[in-house]
């Protein structure tokens, strides 16, 4: 795959966004929610890798999720995969003060086996992304464990999402939206701070 290709899709990747406007049509049905996905330093993995947090509006410094990403390709696939991590508290906020990135452990990541998302192109600057085949992301839900199912479609101005868990005997579903996607608008870009040279591999 290209570097150019690699190029455009983190930096689509790259920014903050908000489902202001859903939540204020339905506010019923769905929490004001910021996604972030901030360029991490090129030396956590040697290599392209992102900080991601999601929090609600009103309580920006508690996120509700939180993950450190590696970004790689195969074939004509981008594959960002989930690492989690240690002392989360103290990354927490990093979205909008990276500063707070200095204090990640780099020992401390663990790779989340099963929960890569794999984006595919799908039209000129639209990404489709799915997490991994195989319904091993599993994630425990009220005491029991079930396998997720995320769903991201996102381009230059948009992120829409939709995580759901099921049951891995019987595939039935156990949590999620019940109202359907969340539908984000990016309201900042961090696409500057991704470069030919936070994309390539230095040569050893």
């Amino acid at each position: 795959m290209e570097i150019e290709q690699q190029l455009r899709f983190a930096r689509t990747l790259a920014g903050i966004y908000d489902n202001y406007e859903q939540a204020q049509v339905n506010p019923k049905d769905f929490a004001r929610i910021n996604i972030v996905f901030r360029p991490l330093p090129w030396e956590i993995f040697e290599g392209p890798g992102f900080y991601s947090e999601q929090f609600y509006d009103y309580a920006r410094w508690n996120p509700y999720r939180q993950g450190i990403h590696r970004l790689k390709t195969k074939d004509n696939t981008f594959i960002v995969e989930n690492f989690d991590f240690a002392n989360k508290e103290r990354l927490a906020g990093s979205g909008s003060n990276p500063e707070l990135l200095e204090s990640l452990e780099q020992t401390s990541l663990k790779s989340r086996c099963g929960c890569a998302m794999h984006f595919t192109e799908e039209s000129d600057g639209k990404y489709i992304g799915l997490v991994e085949p195989g319904k091993k992301c599993l994630v425990p839900r009220n005491g029991t464990l079930t396998y997720l199912v995320s769903e991201v479609e996102v381009d230059a101005n948009n992120w829409i999402s939709r995580d759901r868990g099921f049951d891995p005997a019987t595939d039935q579903p156990q949590w999620g939206s019940e109202h359907g996607p969340l539908r984000f608008k990016r309201i900042e870009n961090f696409s500057e701070l991704i470069s030919t040279s936070w994309i390539e591999q230095k040569e050893s």
